[in-house]
């Protein structure tokens, strides 16, 4: 799949109803800064369909968009931002809960981490959670120009271990170079033909 057309829909600060609801959705997890505004960006070929920025826990909202008039793609709020008070966190973390439990068109997650750290607590307590729902996930382990391709193995070691996941389960990408655009955009054909296939049974 090649994402042709792509269009921010709405912003919501409770998952509820917005306008096209009820395709499939892929929702994109993952800590303050990781670069999931970024990896939407690289998946559309749009520089500013999602907005970037260097402050992390910029996102606060749930962001929703449409990829070729086929699926949605929804940006959850970062997590793990230390300078964010606990009483915001603790609404970002209701707001993710409500969100997985309410969006029955959720079919698949992509989590992210950042290749150059291990994964923190806040990481490896959003795997547990995502195992708990039984939603098919994926790990995207982002920033992977910043790792020389050789020494990408030792990196991946200790996210395998923290997020209980296997290799094949595993995918290095990098908006800036576009390392591994292509499995994830493989991964999502796979995943709404799979859902759009059942729906219509």
């Amino acid at each position: 799949m090649e994402i042709k057309t792509a269009a921010f829909i709405t912003s919501l600060a409770e998952y509820g109803a917005f306008t096209g609801k009820g395709l499939p959705q892929i929702c994109v997890a993952g800590k303050s800064n990781v670069g999931k505004s970024s990896l939407i960006n690289c998946l559309a070929n749009r520089k500013k369909l999602a907005k970037t920025s260097n402050t992390p826990g910029k996102t606060r909202l749930i962001n929703i968009y449409v990829m070729n008039n086929t699926f949605h793609l929804v940006d959850l709020p970062g997590y793990g931002y230390a300078k964010v008070n606990k009483k915001e966190q603790i609404r970002w973390g209701g707001m993710m809960q409500r969100y997985f439990s309410a969006a029955t068109e959720l079919v698949h997650v992509l989590h992210l981490v950042d290749i150059r750290h291990e994964p923190t607590l806040e990481d490896k307590e959003m795997s547990l959670f995502l195992r708990k729902t039984g939603v098919p996930r994926t790990v995207i382990v982002t920033k992977a120009d910043k790792i020389s391709r050789a020494a990408r193995s030792k990196h991946l070691l200790p996210i395998l271990r923290a997020m209980e996941v296997q290799p094949w389960e595993v995918i290095p990408f990098s908006s800036e170079d576009g390392t591994g655009r292509d499995k994830v955009l493989s991964l999502i054909t796979s995943v709404i033909y799979q859902a759009t296939d059942l729906n219509a049974e």
